[in-house]
């Protein structure tokens, strides 16, 4: 180790017994920008990653790394810690750190700074930022230059954990480092005593209830809604109590007998006979399921059993339940052939679709159908139509073929790429991640991908449609449609583009392909393939999709409930 200087413990040995306590605890995987006042911390991964001790991610954009850190962290159900320099690279973590923030997901930013005598002196890439993330990390904490970064690492990682009343989640550690940045003249990777290190287990306090039904449950007109991340918790339930199951993509709960796959529309016939709703994970996608669970003349309880990070206590209207006797007997066992009706209303949406969907031709819905009967490993969903698209059309499956990621924290179109990178670093398995034009376009410098890095294998599907083709979905539609506003809804909402994705996938040293049918869908995804990273673009219109949405919602809404229910 260096000796020790006068004002305090040099900056390499800061470095150096930080990442030590990260590695001791758990952390396998760092993300690092390049940077000089974060020198210290990337001589010291370099230095352990050469002992084996961690792996080493760069990504020259910082917004890309953090993202990149989500899909990292959320695949290998771990931390990971994020390196930047000071000034704005640090400004360009906080889209991720926010998204961290909402869905509960652990990663450390080392953060380097200049030292206390540099700051408001106009100093190069000097800035105040030590609460640059305010609320959205669950605690900063600061070391000054020189000084040892033990307790102030002790209590990160105990932030980054999570409490009894607290959920776990993203931290920072700002790093205050003076000159010199630089190891010391004698040192190399090779004489680092990293060697001595036992990597710890990261504990996850989550575990699985097995639930077990009760006698003398009354019956009751019960649905259970699975949110993003409500898990195979949300279907056992169902499953034991005879409830029908309204499950988003990103709830890993939709594969189950009981998961009604047309929920959305269908509410427009069906919410009137529900009494009860027990949610599970946090509701995202649907305006309907908005307004059953704020419907003053349905009861509601959400199964909460420890803290969750996307709401503040006293803020929502259901019944907060965290033991599994009390929710069994709020819900209740389901009448005969409630069940039963729902399953048949399904079953003539479908028909409805069918209709609607049913030829070669490629839209949302049937694009997600053919990914989702073909992909079998991870599968990442892009935030506006093509999340939705898949709640329509992703058939209900008895197994499980695969876990479905998003990023629902704050649904921004933010980082997708990068997300879906991290999706497969972390899992080693082909992944596939599925998005807008917009989305695309929003994280394309992702794809420039680190020569001498293992490239993951990944496909990114691009639903291109030439704009934003959900806010035609919204209010903005009508205004659209009305022609009160002239072309201001196109260009300022749908925001029209016609860039050429084959050259940018070329540039990159991207595989690239195009499909154009259902057939031709599923043949490019189960084709070999080339590289790793491959970008496969779907043409598509969206000129009729307000229309369309509408004729679905018309034809669906006419159906009669079970006259026997």
């Amino acid at each position: 180790m260096s000796a020790r200087h006068e004002d305090g413990q040099s900056a390499i040995d800061t470095a150096r017994q930080v990442l030590a306590g990260l590695i001791v605890a758990g952390l396998r995987e760092l993300v690092l920008s390049p940077g000089s006042r974060s020198a210290p911390l990337a001589y010291a991964a370099a230095e352990a990653e050469a002992a084996g001790k961690l792996r080493i991610h760069v990504r020259i954009d910082e917004r890309s790394a953090g993202f990149l850190a989500i899909g990292l962290s959320q695949g290998s159900q771990t931390p990971v810690a994020l390196v930047a320099t000071s000034g704005t690279a640090i400004g360009e973590l906080l889209p991720a750190i926010m998204e961290a923030n909402h869905t509960a997901t652990p990663l450390v930013v080392l953060s380097a700074d200049r030292p206390d005598e540099l700051l408001g002196t106009g100093a190069s890439q000097s800035t105040d930022q030590k609460q640059l993330f305010g609320a959205h990390v669950r605690t900063v904490l600061n070391v000054p230059a020189g000084e040892n970064p033990s307790h102030a690492l002790t209590g990160a990682l105990l932030a980054l954990a999570g409490s009894a009343t607290r959920s776990g989640g993203p931290v920072q550690l700002n790093l205050q480092f003076r000159d010199p940045l630089t190891p010391e003249p004698e040192a190399t990777m090779a004489n680092q005593r990293w060697t001595e290190l036992r990597t710890g287990l990261w504990q996850q306090a989550t575990r699985p209830v097995n639930w077990s039904l009760p006698e003398g449950l009354e019956e009751r007109r019960t649905v259970v809604v699975a949110g993003h991340g409500a898990g195979d918790e949300a279907q056992a339930f169902a499953q034991l109590l005879g409830l029908p199951l309204f499950a988003e993509p990103s709830s890993n709960a939709r594969f189950s007998a009981h998961a009604i796959g047309h929920y959305r529309p269908l509410l427009a016939v069906g919410a009137a006979h529900i009494e009860r709703v027990v949610l599970f994970g946090r509701p995202t996608l649907s305006r309907p399921v908005a307004r059953l669970l704020a419907d003053p003349a349905v009861t509601t309880a959400i199964w909460q059993p420890e803290p969750v990070p996307w709401y503040e206590p006293g803020r929502r209207r259901e019944k907060v339940i965290s033991t599994p006797a009390e929710l069994l007997s709020f819900a209740g066992k389901s009448p005969a052939q409630w069940l039963r009706s729902w399953q048949e209303l399904d079953a003539q949406a479908l028909a409805v679709c069918g209709e609607l969907y049913g030829n070669e031709q490629l839209t949302g819905p049937t694009v997600a159908q053919a990914v989702w009967n073909t992909v079998s490993g991870p599968l990442l969903l892009g935030s506006s139509n093509i999340i939705r698209d898949f709640d329509l059309s992703a058939a209900p499956a008895s197994v499980a073929s695969g876990q479905v990621f998003a990023n629902r924290g704050l649904a921004g179109i933010d980082g997708t790429i990068s997300t879906g990178l991290g999706l497969a670093l972390a899992t080693g398995k082909p992944t596939v991640s599925i998005m807008g034009d917009i989305t695309f376009l929003h994280d394309a410098s992702a794809m420039l991908w680190t020569p001498g890095e293992p490239a993951p294998d990944l496909d990114v599907v691009v639903y291109n449609d030439g704009g934003g083709a959900i806010f035609s979905t919204l209010e903005h539609g009508q205004v659209a449609q009305s022609g009160r506003y002239g072309q201001a809804v196109e260009r300022l909402f749908a925001t029209p583009q016609d860039v050429q994705l084959q050259p940018l996938a070329t540039a990159y040293g991207w595989d690239y392909q195009q499909a154009s049918t259902h057939a031709e869908l599923r043949q490019v995804l189960r084709a070999p393939k080339v590289r790793n990273l491959r970008l496969i673009e779907i043409i598509a219109d969206r000129s009729r999709l307000r229309e369309t949405n509408l004729e679905l919602s018309r034809r669906i809404a006419a159906l009669r409930w079970p006259a026997r229910a």
